[in-house]
């Protein structure tokens, strides 16, 4: 999916929600668990639930990369079954030199034919360019993100500016607005509006609404930008919402609220540009 595309479909939805499928064994209703492929007939639901909904989806290959072949048999299934014209995000964080990120780029940009990967960058250049050599694909670069291990390195003083501030900058060289996002943690609020002003133009994956406590809108206030550029994710608050039999029906309560606040939030955005 190219960029025009993906703001064509956040305008037309009045959404810029990505449903993050982070499905745990442990955490699904236990009527699925006599189901041949569990996690598969959870995600199926959720999809079902919430494709109107959202623009996009997140998987979290670690929760099925931990189950061995029948993970990735149903993350194949969940790739396979989210609808046509949805963004859909491998949410895998590698990192590693050229050659071997030239391989990760194919496992999900051909083989499972992701539209996105996120990547860690602590490696340098080289460990992204093989990513971002792909045709109509995107990397989601780690910028800043909400875990209290960002102050570790992230947020510790490189000269005159912080080490995050390097790193994306120095990826903004990489890479254009048409293939290149950043992860920004929505609870990193006091540093939003100044990464926006940072990074003007790029896409931002803002994971950590819901229950992480990111608020909604004053990410879309200090991040929002000309063509929205924002994928506001939400997993657990959403696929979790309810645990009984109706636990689709609980999901898509939790989403249309998120994108009702979403729509709320690009007309307000619209009409301070007209005004």
């Amino acid at each position: 999916m190219n960029r025009q595309e993906l703001v064509n479909l956040i305008k037309e939805r009045q959404s810029y929600l990505c449903v993050g499928l982070d499905t745990d064994l442990h955490k699904i209703p236990r009527h699925l668990l006599s189901h041949p492929d569990p996690v598969f007939a959870f995600n199926k639901a959720i999809i079902d639930a919430t494709k109107d909904l959202c623009v996009s989806y997140k998987i979290n290959t670690a929760f099925y990369e931990c189950m061995g072949i029948r993970g990735w048999e149903s993350l194949q299934r969940t790739v396979e079954y989210i609808p046509s014209g949805l963004f859909t995000i491998a949410d895998a964080k590698r990192g590693d030199i050229g050659n071997t990120s030239t391989q990760y780029a194919k496992t999900f940009f051909e083989t499972y034919n992701f539209d996105a990967v996120t990547v860690a960058p602590y490696m340098g250049r080289d460990s992204v360019l093989p990513f971002l050599s792909f045709n109509e694909k995107w990397t989601i670069l780690l910028g800043l993100t909400s875990n209290e291990g960002s102050q570790d390195f992230q947020l510790q003083q490189s000269g005159d500016e912080y080490l995050y501030e390097k790193v994306m900058k120095a990826a903004m060289n990489w890479g254009t607005p048409d293939n290149l996002m950043f992860v920004v943690g929505a609870t990193q609020t006091s540093q939003l509006g100044y990464i926006r002003q940072l990074v003007p133009d790029n896409f931002f994956l803002v994971p950590g609404v819901g229950a992480q406590g990111g608020d909604l809108q004053e990410i879309s206030s200090q991040a929002m930008n000309k063509d929205c550029g924002l994928l506001v994710n939400a997993s657990r608050s959403i696929i979790y919402a309810g645990n009984g039999e109706d636990f689709a029906n609980d999901a898509r309560a939790a989403a249309l609220q998120l994108q009702q606040e979403m729509a709320e939030c690009l007309e307000a955005k619209q009409t301070l540009a007209d005004s």
